[in-house]
């Protein structure tokens, strides 16, 4: 029966000395003491970026095909992370569709590849929060344009980011009626609003202090709401440019079970130096993309370079980072029964790492 051992086995958001996986047939058949000296540093569960908008080379939303997929999932390999749902952002119904047609082609023809749905940004987004989005797109949300994206997303739409003080009752059910998970961003919430929200079973935002309405002592915002409801999951990007290193220690002490990381790269590997979208442009300066109006337009880092960051930067555990960018993020968006952990009848998909956090790869065992 094949095998791999480790010196130091993530999981589950602890670490397990000397370690030997057994596999067969693409998922995990048991874990046992490491017989002689362990062949890898450290081995978890592959990592899962549930907010990436593009490759090394192409960006999903302007390039809406099979290619612009494939650029992410291939240079999210490379960075270690195996599981994604690429991001199509806040643009014309007809890119929309076409975005969830390609991604329904994409895993029909790679159902062994890491693309487990697509992640939907907008576009019923508050365009006082709509950050890099292109405001002639931003939209608030009708029952038919709700329920077209809805019957065409069916399968294919993991998570969706709407600001939820743009939509009635009715159609916040409308899509959890379909098992879709939501998230609520681009938002300017006050704290009631976001209350509500959340009592109405919304348990997840997009991207912490980013593009949605901030921590005041009198008004506590949707990053106050945030912060207060021990049930709300909370993806941060940890690159610095983002959030500061020192809010998200706040972030981390508030909330040290349900924070966990995503990229939300523009690209990856810092290749594409300049990018223009319609009225979209970013240029990469100091390691971010910056727009002309001077906002950030995405990130330029990975999820191994956010764990990194986590451990050194934010002094969050190393088995807690590593959680951050598997179980966690699977368990957010109802995933986790399925994938991102180690455990007999999990896949036997591994992200390897050294002792340094600067070298990650994929181990692809199925």
């Amino acid at each position: 029966m094949p095998s791999i051992s480790t010196k130091r086995l993530f999981t589950a958001g602890t670490i397990l000395l000397n370690k030997t996986i057994h596999f067969e047939n693409g998922k995990i058949t048991g874990i046992e003491n490491a017989l002689g000296t362990p062949t890898f540093e450290n081995i978890s569960a592959a990592f899962f970026d549930t907010h990436i908008n593009g490759g090394e080379k192409l960006y999903l939303t302007e390039e809406v095909s099979l290619e612009a997929i494939d650029d992410i999932f291939t240079a999210s390999l490379k960075t270690g992370t195996f599981y994604v749902l690429p991001c199509v952002i806040t643009s014309s119904p007809e890119n929309i569709l076409k975005g969830l047609a390609a991604i329904k082609e994409y895993i029909s023809l790679n159902p062994k590849s890491g693309v487990v749905g697509l992640h939907l940004e907008g576009p019923f987004l508050n365009p006082v929060k709509r950050g890099a989005h292109l405001a002639k797109y931003v939209r608030k949300p009708s029952n038919e344009e709700l329920a077209g994206i809805l019957e065409a997303g069916k399968g294919i739409i993991k998570l969706i980011t709407i600001a939820p003080e743009q939509f009635t009752d009715e159609q916040i059910k409308m899509i959890q009626a379909t098992g879709i998970c939501i998230s609520a961003g681009h938002s300017d919430a006050t704290n009631v609003e976001a209350n509500h929200a959340f009592d109405l079973g919304i348990n997840l935002v997009t991207h912490l202090f980013n593009a949605m309405s901030g921590l005041h002592h009198r008004k506590p915002g949707l990053v106050g709401a945030t912060l207060a409801r021990k049930e709300v999951w909370a993806p941060i990007i940890l690159d610095g440019k983002h959030c500061d290193f020192d809010a998200a220690k706040v972030a981390f002490n508030a909330k040290p079970d349900k924070l966990f990381i995503i990229s939300d790269a523009l690209f990856l590997g810092q290749k594409k130096m300049k990018f223009k979208w319609e009225e979209f442009d970013a240029t990469l300066i100091n390691g971010e993309y910056i727009n002309s109006d001077g906002n950030l337009a995405g990130s330029a880092v990975s999820m191994g370079e956010c764990i990194k960051n986590a451990v050194e930067q934010v002094e969050i555990p190393l088995e807690t980072a590593i959680d951050m960018a598997t179980e966690r993020p699977a368990k957010a968006i109802g995933l986790a029964e399925n994938i991102c952990k180690i455990d007999v009848g999990y896949p036997s998909i591994f992200t390897s790492f050294n002792d340094d956090l600067n070298t990650f790869e994929v181990l692809n065992m199925v």
